[in-house]
């Protein structure tokens, strides 16, 4: 039988001809790696989603940071649309019986009074009474005819008609002394609440000390006012001057902003999606957005 020997130079040929002709082979994982990263690098730039909200006169007599006193009275529209008998709310039924079932307030405050006595009540303070809450205008009119300019506001000049106010006493004490009222006055602004005619500021405010009402503006306004010492009207000043504010309660990032009517808001979403806005009462509306 006749053998054939292949030259030394030809075997080199064949053998490099029958690499380049093999592809080269991946792991299947590899594969699929590579295949991720190509459709990625391929994908568009997501697209981000602006709202625009033109603000104008009805938005500023809505919300919680209305401000109502001698000089800004609210609308019948600026009443929450929420108000709730406090017996209804589980807790403070069980907390305050029958005694609350003629006083009633906005459902969102009102969980939130809720989880501030609960709170109290674990510190060891559970000598707490309800006086008043929401007044209708009907109601403020009775009352104002009744009681005179000296006891009473016309109505849409009290808090007490927004139905984010709650008049706090002890059954043991006058609330300037007692240990309720003092617990309050340094915690209530954890829950949204403020002490709304705090002694050193009648000057500002025009309504005498009174250490039993409490107010409604909820996080992030009741931290930056207890932090820097503000009422409503000073802090409703504050914002207009500073325009935008940045805060931080808890793990919560919040972003203020105050615009005058007739400004144009732009909100980009999804990144800063959850926002509210509330008017002042007074010439525009205050943007509280978070994440």
């Amino acid at each position: 039988m006749k053998k054939w020997i292949l030259p030394a130079f030809l075997i080199t040929i064949i053998a490099a001809t029958l690499v380049i002709s093999i592809p080269f082979l991946q792991p299947e994982e590899t594969q699929n790696e590579s295949l991720i990263v190509s459709n990625m690098m391929k994908r568009e730039p997501p697209v981000k989603k602006i709202k625009t909200i033109d603000i104008n006169e009805n938005q500023i007599s809505q919300g919680d940071l209305l401000l109502a006193n001698n000089t800004y009275p609210i609308k019948q529209t600026s009443i929450k649309e929420d108000i709730v008998a406090l017996s209804s709310i589980e807790e403070l039924g069980k907390q305050f019986g029958t005694s609350v079932d003629s006083i009633s307030l906005s459902k969102e405050a009102g969980l939130e009074f809720s989880m501030m006595m609960d709170a109290a009540k674990k510190d060891g303070l559970v000598h707490f009474s309800v006086n008043s809450g929401f007044r209708d205008f009907e109601e403020q009119a009775k009352l104002y005819k009744e009681m005179g300019s000296s006891y009473a506001l016309p109505p849409g000049y009290s808090e007490h008609n927004l139905g984010l106010s709650l008049d706090v006493g002890s059954t043991m004490m006058k609330m300037e002394n007692a240990p309720e009222g003092k617990w309050m006055a340094e915690n209530a602004w954890k829950y949204g609440f403020i002490l709304r005619y705090p002694e050193d500021k009648t000057d500002i405010t025009g309504i005498e000390y009174e250490p039993w009402h409490f107010r409604y503006v909820g996080l992030p306004h009741s931290a930056l006012m207890k932090e820097k010492d503000l009422v409503l009207e000073e802090y409703i000043d504050y914002l207009k001057k500073e325009k935008n504010v940045m805060t931080t309660v808890g793990e919560i990032d919040y972003y203020i902003s105050y615009h005058p009517v007739s400004d144009t808001l732009e909100i980009v979403e999804p990144i800063l999606s959850q926002y509210e806005i509330s008017g002042n009462n007074v010439d525009g509306v205050i943007v509280t957005r978070y994440r």
